[in-house]
């Protein structure tokens, strides 16, 4: 070979080796590394950066900051979809996540300007997503300058005087509905009276002319407890009331020239009678809340600086069910009226045996100040525990109803003093008439030789210390620790020492007996709870046992003041508190109606039996059977 020829090869192809690397080296342009580095600090929400690639660092900066908080999503991604490197444009690709919000940011005034879509609105649970492209950058980008600003790059239709907003859309608000599907509760304008005291020179002057103008619906409002709120607020404003329209139109004149006060409309889930109240509305409240959000529509709104709205994307939301409830309003207004004289904590709880329905649940002005006492306080539940400790003595078989036992007014029993209320002595009685005439000495002595867990177990069958997921619903039944001594057993025989239930679990006590098995618990109509356990029942010839042993505690026992009202049944109670007053109970049935009576601090069971009576009289007739 010629050996020049090979050179001029081999240099040949060196030059063609570094031309080769020249050209691989050039790296991006000017304008895909500006349009990149853009794209990057969007997706990173970073606005400054971003704002810094721009001919107006402020403006962008401020456009941006505002974009991002206005549509709140759950994800942006931004990527360059082309560039041109001479003329120094770009376009972006934009690619919005939203997770749906919750009820609470439901717009249910905003009018898109688009059609509605045909589609069903979609689970608050789906994503929603938006996605668009835009155009940026010039001649200045290719020559390694700024981007030209303009909030358009950033989406479809921006300019300086528009905002980007992400809203939910309501599809329509469902109704609560009574068991008879009367409207018991629904959406309805309310007005929150707000007073500011850095917006008047004189907030307590401002507060003595409130006070006369709310007194007729609120009689506890005051000059002086508005001035109250008012130093406890801090010189922040006060929602000194909320008003219905009803309340409202009256008044709303005057309310609006008082000086610092201001009235801001809101919607809410209300009874539609305003005397109707109960703890378990709230629950029905989340529930209302969660369907509309399930069925809320959403849009991403440009927003003008009039306030007016223009919807870019989105979809309509669709009608939520209404929802259908097992409350009965005669039997709650009766409940309510029943305790609502008392001065002490009380509380009225009423089952449907037949289907577990939450017929009622009420407790007076004292209770709720203390909460849901209804179905959350925990309390003794004394001698309407006696239903639980023979049903577990006549299972064991030891006993019968007619077994004669004593009934001494004083009992050591393992080395505790039973006492009967007033020290009452019956000498021997039949199983029955102790229980009707509610001996606790007898019980406590039935108690010493029964198994550690014998009342724990029996107590379950009745649905006590078993807890319930009830849509709609939070509730606690109780609690029947094992008994491991026959001290202990004592104790819970008559519902004392480490023996406690609520309101609703006595109910659901009752309501066992009546049924012979637990119903699961409900308040909406088709979704019932599900329990953590599920034992099986007690023998119906035990169930009748009670029954029959409940009625004679009406006829001739404990309860005789109800002795008037047909085929009730029920069972008293007197727990001891220490150093308090005892509670009074009387959990009962009465046709296909199981019910609690809780007092609390009565110092005797008479309150509870009277309010029995006051419940039960008034709807006799009414009364699901």
């Amino acid at each position: 070979m010629n050996p020049r020829v090979s050179v001029g090869v081999a240099a040949m192809s060196v030059s063609a080796l570094v031309l080769g690397g020249a050209a691989c080296s050039t790296g991006p342009s000017e304008t895909e590394t500006a349009a990149q580095g853009f794209a990057d600090a969007l997706t990173r929400r970073d606005a400054q950066a971003a704002a810094a690639l721009t001919s107006d660092p402020t403006a962008a900066a401020t456009a941006i900051g505002q974009m991002f908080e206005g549509l709140n999503p759950t994800d942006a991604q931004f990527t360059v979809a082309s560039t041109d490197s001479d003329a120094g444009t770009f376009t972006l690709d934009a690619d919005w996540t939203f997770d749906g919000g919750t009820a609470d940011d439901v717009d249910d005034t905003a009018t898109p300007t688009t059609a509605p879509s045909a589609s069903s609105a979609p689970s608050v649970a789906a994503d929603r997503e938006w996605t668009y492209t835009t155009t940026g950058g010039g001649q200045a980008v290719a020559d390694g300058g700024a981007i030209p600003w303009d909030p358009a790059l950033l989406a479809p239709g921006l300019t300086a005087d528009t905002s980007l907003r992400y809203t939910t859309l309501a599809g329509g608000s469902p109704d609560v509905l009574a068991d008879n599907g009367a409207p018991l509760m629904t959406e309805q304008t309310v007005t929150l009276v707000t007073l500011d005291p850095a917006a008047v020179p004189d907030p307590t002057a401002s507060a003595a002319a409130l006070a006369p103008l709310l007194q007729p619906v609120a009689p506890t409002v005051t000059a002086a407890s508005i001035s109250s709120d008012l130093a406890a607020a801090q010189g922040r404003p006060l929602t000194v009331i909320t008003l219905r329209d009803a309340d409202l139109a009256p008044i709303e004149t005057q309310l609006a020239a008082t000086p610092g006060v201001t009235l801001v409309k809101q919607s809410r889930l209300l009874t539609v009678d305003k005397a109707t109240q109960s703890p378990a509305f709230e629950g029905l409240r989340t529930l209302w809340e969660q369907a509309q959000a399930d069925t809320a529509g959403w849009a991403v709104q440009l927003v003008r600086s009039d306030g007016t709205a223009e919807r870019l994307a989105g979809q309509d939301g669709a009608a939520a069910p209404d929802i259908a409830t097992t409350l009965d309003p005669a039997v709650q207004a009766s409940a309510q009226a029943a305790i609502d004289t008392l001065p002490q904590q009380a509380a009225i709880v009423a089952i449907r045996p037949s289907t577990g329905g939450v017929l009622a649940v009420a407790q007076n002005s004292a209770a709720s100040g203390q909460g849901p006492i209804a179905l959350t306080g925990l309390y003794p539940p004394g001698s309407t525990f006696k239903t639980v400790t023979t049903s577990a003595a006549l299972q064991e078989g030891s006993v019968t109803p007619d077994t004669v036992l004593p009934c001494p007014g004083v009992a050591n029993i393992e080395g505790r003093t039973i006492p009967n209320d007033d020290n009452f002595d019956l000498g021997s009685v039949p199983l029955h008439t102790a229980f009707a005439r509610s001996c606790n000495t007898t019980m406590g002595q039935l108690a010493v030789s029964m198994t550690p867990n014998a009342l724990h177990d029996a107590a379950q069958q009745f649905g006590l210390g078993i807890d319930y997921v009830t849509p709609g619903l939070t509730t606690v039944t109780g609690s029947v620790p094992p008994a491991d001594t026959p001290a202990e057993r004592v104790e819970s025989a008559i519902g004392q020492g480490r023996v406690t239930a609520s309101p609703f679990g006595m109910a659901l006590v009752a309501a066992s007996i009546a049924r012979g098995s637990t119903p699961a618990p409900m308040l909406v109509q088709g979704q019932p709870g599900v329990g953590d356990a599920a034992p099986a029942p007690a023998p119906a010839a035990v169930t009748d046992d009670l029954k029959t042993m409940m009625r004679e505690t009406v006829t001739s026992g404990t309860a005789t003041q109800l002795a008037d009202i047909a085929d009730v049944r029920g069972k008293t109670g007197t727990a001891e508190v220490a150093g308090q007053p005892s509670h009074g109970w009387f959990v009962g049935i009465d046709q296909d109606v199981a019910f609690a009576v809780f007092v609390a601090g009565a110092d005797s069971s008479a309150p509870a039996v009277d309010a029995a009576g006051r419940f039960l009289r008034p709807i006799q007739t009414q009364l699901p059977r």
